[in-house]
């Protein structure tokens, strides 16, 4: 049994907690940020991310954003200030590659392990324990986590170093929101000529376009089922990270910024907080047009 703490039980990190529960480990969280109640009873609720760090042996942090990571290693009544030299930290939250590094410069100067392990699969993932895991580290700290990371998930990969995890999490964001476009476009398209959105994407599930997104995603999108989900303003953020990156390599990638466009028009009309399967809404203001619904 792990000694684990664990920083961030949001729509995601909550049910990686369960998980890990049940799997045999004990867990410390920190009661600065919110703890749902059956967490409550089942972990250990200290003061502060100082505290966390002190009583696990593995830390876990799963936040929306890279300053926020920053914020929960690094200030004052963070992370690193209650590590000794040996303890391991795990960052799968999604953030900058870059700035994934240079924590992992400082945590290991602390004389610990870093390893950034970002995810994908979504609130079913994590409740089902089902999330493909990213991972960038030295191979003996990714050794000494694959147990936990069974634990939450099914696909998991060394991808290489410190920054690679994360990398690779930026092009899977890449991938599915230019999938949602295709999606949203293609059953915008079946409905505004006439035919029911909800048959064509089960008659789409059986040939060559069938996919995950088609599956889970146009599903929402028929049914107008918009709650997160994974929040547009998330995708947005690991956009963000792609389109920076980008410039930075001196390369194009055109349709990555369609995608965050769309993803703005939705933020534009109240929609941030919207699952981000409803960038669908930004096609049909445009079209001024909504898809019948199933």
């Amino acid at each position: 049994m792990a000694k684990i703490g664990f920083i961030g039980l949001g729509i995601m990190g909550s049910h990686m907690a369960r998980n890990l529960i049940k799997g045999g480990h004990s867990l410390t969280v920190n009661g600065k940020y919110p703890v749902p109640d059956d967490l409550r009873t089942q972990t250990q609720v200290v003061a502060d991310s100082t505290a966390v760090a002190q009583a696990a042996d593995i830390v876990i942090i799963m936040v929306p954003d890279t300053p926020d990571v920053a914020n929960v290693l690094f200030a004052d009544d963070g992370v690193a200030r209650g590590l000794s030299s040996g303890k391991l930290v795990i960052d799968m939250s999604s953030i900058s590659p870059l700035d994934t590094q240079q924590f992992a410069q400082k945590i290991n100067a602390l004389g610990c392990d870093y390893l950034d392990a970002p995810v994908s699969g979504g609130e079913v993932g994590a409740r089902e324990a089902t999330l493909t895991i990213m991972v960038g580290g030295p191979q003996k700290s990714f050794d000494l986590a694959k147990p936990l990371f069974e634990l939450m998930g099914k696909n998991i990969s060394l991808i290489g170093d410190n920054g690679a995890g994360q990398t690779c999490k930026v092009a899977n964001q890449i991938i599915v929101a230019l999938n949602i476009e295709a999606v949203a476009e293609a059953l915008l398209f079946a409905s505004r000529s006439g035919a029911d959105p909800e048959r064509v994407r089960r008659a789409l599930m059986g040939g060559f376009a069938s996919s995950r997104i088609l599956e889970v995603h146009g599903e929402r999108m028929t049914k107008r089922t918009f709650n997160p989900g994974f929040r547009i303003e998330l995708h947005q953020k690991d956009l963000n990270l792609a389109l920076d990156g980008a410039r930075k390599l001196g390369i194009s990638l055109p349709h990555t910024a369609s995608a965050q466009q769309l993803f703005s028009a939705c933020v534009a009309n109240g929609g941030k907080a919207w699952d981000h399967s409803a960038m669908i809404r930004a096609l049909e203001i445009m079209a001024n047009f909504e898809i019948a619904s199933a």
